[in-house]
């Protein structure tokens, strides 16, 4: 994921909070490496983000894939973390079934481009009270664009990274942050289902579901998650 999904979160957040932003490997404008796309790898690069920032003890929002590397940061390196938000995001492995349908996204990506799959992804990342909103026409045609403007080569080491990650599941009690759980009512790439199972592994944690909202409620439903989160970090 990049920076410009909680744009809205940045933009309410940034007058009480230094907030930091960063674009994974291969993804926005960071460098597209050869490798390092594991969770493992990205994760010791937030790591070291944070280290080189001095900004820790810090509020950690990771959305999507940004979770998957929150959790991994609150296990190993819990003294860099005052607090985690997970936005859309799993614990698990990534399901099975949705495995070869990623593969073929990927594989159309590298060889044309990622404007043949744009509208697939599109029903992915957003849901449909999103995507069948005319007022929201416009705001649709951008992320659209910003999809297709993506570097193939990264989107396709990144999806390769997703579909491979390990489960944490498992390790999710070692948390003892105060953690925040948010998810769309309609995301599809990572269920409300997945969020219950975090919920109820993570001792103390909250979770707030989104209505309305998909894999991307930052965008979808900006006001619904800030008012989680400025409850959360008002607590």
């Amino acid at each position: 994921m990049e920076w410009r999904y909680v744009r809205p979160q940045v933009a309410t957040f940034k007058d009480r909070y230094r907030c930091i932003t960063f674009d994974f490997r291969g993804q926005g404008r960071s460098k597209i490496t050869r490798t390092g796309y594991d969770m493992d790898t990205l994760s010791k690069d937030a790591v070291a983000l944070i280290t080189s920032l001095d900004c820790a003890p810090c509020h950690f929002v990771g959305l999507s894939m940004g979770g998957f590397v929150g959790m991994r940061l609150a296990i190993r390196h819990p003294e860099l973390l005052q607090s985690l938000a997970l936005l859309e995001t799993s614990a698990d492995p990534e399901p099975q079934e949705n495995i070869p349908r990623y593969r073929l996204l990927a594989l159309i990506t590298r060889w044309f481009g990622p404007g043949l799959v744009a509208n697939q992804v599109m029903q992915i990342m957003f849901g449909q009270s999103f995507l069948n909103d005319p007022e929201r026409a416009e705001l649709r045609a951008v992320w659209r664009l910003r999809l297709i403007a993506n570097n193939r080569v990264g989107i396709v080491r990144a999806i390769k990274g997703v579909i491979e990650r390990e489960g944490v599941y498992e390790e999710l009690g070692r948390i003892t942050l105060p953690t925040l759980i948010i998810v769309g009512e309609q995301d599809v790439a990572t269920v409300p289902a997945k969020s219950e199972r975090i919920h109820a592994q993570i001792p103390h944690s909250q979770l707030v579901i989104i209505p309305n909202a998909g894999h991307t409620a930052t965008i979808e439903e900006p006001e619904a998650v800030n008012t989680a989160l400025r409850a959360f970090f008002d607590r």
